[in-house]
């Protein structure tokens, strides 16, 4: 594979985004209750003037000492502290603030009072742009009432692999939905103008085997129309800060790598750049390439080091200064400056909204992959059983519950307390509700299981995986053998759903067997009253799948060891992307492989029925217009989706998302949907990387558009001839 950094775009990005609802922009300027901290001993505080402005006078105002305390988060960040990891630095100048960094995209990293809230998987599994953004006011509200205002969140990943053990907490396999939530995410922390968000972990960090001693190993156009793409796409929001991954790509780490100047330079975007905790390798090579600030303690960016390659040659006094002021001015523009954080940490932060928001991610979050009419349960008198261990919150043999489900993101960092509603308890109170009876089995106790199941007239059995940073998976089977226990209980009673709480993709040998199957990911503390309504159909499933769910491993797109997890040469696993841009839905379009469920699938309690594709072409770009139908007796919430089938030229693999967006209709009610296809939005959904001109180019050619409710249902089509 080729050592040489990628060349830089020649194009700027445009501030659009394609999909349906658009993206978001940064918040504007600071309260006015932060003029009170102007004063002439700190002309920085002036809120009048600009970021840039202000950071400038600070700058002005410091020695390179106080400067390169802005280069490492804890220097940085505590302005009255001179010693860290044994590294001394002068006292930061006057009026700067503290600033504090939470981890959690699903959740405020404290030890209680905060929300847990599902999965990032489930966030994307909502397809709802105005749920993600408001999910992100809420992290960023917890975050500043526990006295943190920078989130490292939200997380984006290009979905190579299922058995990537972080899958949960990132967005999804396809490059427009996962920018385009996250894109949202960054404008709802970033909203109040008193949070600032991170982009992590930029880029191709695919794996958690070795991740901090392996290479991915990708061509260019690969990485531009794959694994940057994504990110420049949630760039549009204007986050605070990217943060850069622990892999090298193609040989050099990310966190040294000109990449990292490229993304400035190819969007415009004037935030900073700081490094996951020990991704840093150098000192010259990383700040050179655009590394503004190491995270956590000084190692490679200590005032003895840096000074070492200035007086070596190895960085100028520019890179400092740079680096120094992308880090301030943004912290002027996040409004860290001019809203300090609260003296004291509240208890609780979690509110009624945030608990009801969390909820709502639940319930729209959650995938109804097969239903044979079983759901949703009748208001009736019945006999229910509710079988497996996640199910409630009393843990079984092996210390399985339904906090396991709700908290198992935080297993290997366990900083936030989940206490859930399990779906035990919510399924219960609802079963109460027309005088139904409700027994339980935890399946340690196989033929128990079956027993309590036979005498049922109603099976809900839940299956999970655990999952999570530092380990991928070994297979998507469920854990604790609870494919076993789903077969026992179907072969007990037919009339069984299978509940899912995993984070990524799994297979099911039992599927022919059982009635309906929900995949509700990991749930957050809200699971059982979110689940309890989905069940009897309170509220509708609205939910399509981010992801790929395969019929078995031998399908994944990564099939040789060379590929996946790669093999270790002179102490780094090399891993080699020769997929190239066959990744995820497009891999098995290409490969005409059959998933067991596809990208975008989901099912409702109603029908959807598609007609009128209407397509011409308008100065604004392409514009796509059909009519979305309920043709049953249930309202109900569609999220139609718009593909292109680029010219077999190009060399492109599958159909592209290029557009999607949400309607909810009344029975028998019908809308127009509207989606503009712009050339140069920040997706490029009509181009290609051109390697020799290195540039985005669009090719002429006869392109096929197709529109429904997933990526293989698709009633509407036509062709358009460009060029």
């Amino acid at each position: 594979m080729p050592r040489k950094p990628f060349h830089r775009s020649l194009l700027a990005l445009s501030a659009t985004a394609l999909a349906v609802a658009p993206l978001l922009a940064i918040t504007g300027p600071p309260a006015q209750a932060a003029q009170t901290a102007q004063t002439a001993d700190c002309p920085w505080m002036n809120v009048r003037q600009s970021p840039d402005d202000r950071a400038r006078l600070l700058l002005k105002a410091s020695t390179l000492d106080q400067e390169l305390r802005w280069l490492d988060e804890q220097a940085a960040n505590n302005p009255t502290q001179t010693t860290f990891n044994g590294v001394t630095y002068p006292v930061q100048v006057a009026c700067t603030p503290t600033v504090t960094y939470s981890d959690g995209p699903d959740a405020i990293r404290n030890p209680g009072g905060v929300t847990a809230f599902p999965a990032p998987i489930a966030q994307a599994a909502t397809w709802d742009v105005g749920l993600a953004q408001a999910k992100g006011r809420a992290l960023a509200d917890e975050a500043f009432g526990k006295k943190r205002n920078v989130m490292l969140a939200p997380g984006i990943a290009s979905g190579r692999t299922p058995l990537s053990g972080r899958t949960p907490e990132y967005l999804g396999e396809d490059t427009l939905l996962a920018g385009t939530l996250a894109a949202a995410g960054v404008k709802g922390i970033q909203q109040e103008g008193k949070v600032g968000a991170t982009l992590k972990h930029y880029v191709a960090n695919e794996q958690e085997l070795d991740r901090q001693t392996s290479s991915s190993n990708l061509d260019e156009r690969t990485f531009h129309e794959v694994y940057d793409l994504p990110f420049k796409v949630a760039l549009q929001a204007d986050p605070a800060s990217v943060m850069c991954s622990y892999n090298q790509v193609n040989h050099v780490y990310a966190c040294e790598n000109p990449i990292l100047d490229a993304l400035r330079a190819d969007t415009g975007w004037k935030g900073y750049v700081m490094s996951d905790f020990g991704s840093v390798h150098s000192t010259a090579p990383s700040l050179k390439a655009g590394l503004d600030q190491e995270l956590n303690r000084p190692i490679w960016y200590t005032p003895d080091r840096i000074k070492a390659a200035l007086a070596e040659g190895g960085i100028t006094r520019k890179d400092i200064d740079s680096a120094a002021f992308r880090v301030v001015r943004t912290y002027f523009k996040a409004g860290l400056f001019d809203h300090p954080l609260p003296a004291e940490a509240a208890a609780d932060v979690s509110t009624a909204q945030h608990r009801a928001t969390a909820r709502q991610i639940v319930e729209q979050g959650s995938v109804l992959l097969k239903n044979s009419g079983v759901l949703p349960l009748k208001d009736r008198k019945q006999k229910i059983a509710v079988i497996g261990p996640t199910a409630s919150n009393t843990p079984n043999a092996n210390g399985i519950s339904a906090r396991t489900a709700c908290s198992e993101l935080f297993r290997t960092t366990p900083s936030v307390t989940c206490d859930p509603i399990s779906p035990l308890d919510g399924i219960t109170a609802r079963a109460a509700r027309s005088g139904s009876t409700v027994t339980f089995a935890n399946g340690d106790d196989v033929a128990a299981a079956a027993a309590v199941a036979k005498a049922a007239d109603v099976v809900f059995v839940f299956g999970w995986s655990g999952m999570g940073e530092f380990t991928d998976l070994t297979s998507l089977s469920l854990a604790q053998n609870g494919d076993a226990l789903i077969n026992a209980v179907t072969v007990a009673n037919p009339n069984t759903v299978a509940v899912l709480e995993t984070g990524s993709a799994v297979t099911m040998p039992w599927l022919g067997q059982v009635k309906a199957v929900v995949e509700a990911w990991y749930p957050g503390q809200q699971q059982g009253n979110a689940l309890a309504r989905l069940l009897w159909g309170d509220v509708n499933f609205t939910g399509k799948l981010p992801m790929t769910f395969p019929k078995s491993e031998a399908d994944l797109p990564t099939p040789t060891v060379a590929q996946y997890p790669g093999t270790v040469v002179d102490g780094i696993r090399q891993v080699d992307y020769s997929e190239g841009l066959a990744v995820g839905h497009k891999w098995y379009d290409s490969q005409g492989i059959d998933p067991l469920f596809e990208f975008g699938h989901g099912l409702s309690y109603t029908r959807f029925a598609y007609d009128r594709l209407r397509v011409k072409a308008a100065e604004a770009g392409i514009e796509v217009s059909f009519r979305v139908r309920n043709t049953g007796d249930r309202a109900g919430t569609e999220t139609p989706q718009v593909y292109l089938t680029l010219p077999a030229a190009t060399g492109e693999p599958g159909k592209r998302l290029v557009g999607f967006g949400q309607v909810a209709l009344a029975p028998g009610s019908a809308r127009t949907v509207s989606v503009t296809i712009r050339e140069g939005s920040a997706d490029h959904p009509l181009s290609i990387w051109d390697t020799r001109a290195d540039q985005w180019r669009t090719l002429p050619g006869s392109y096929r558009l197709q529109v429904g409710g997933s990526s293989r249902d698709l009633p509407l089509s036509t062709r358009l001839k460009l060029g």
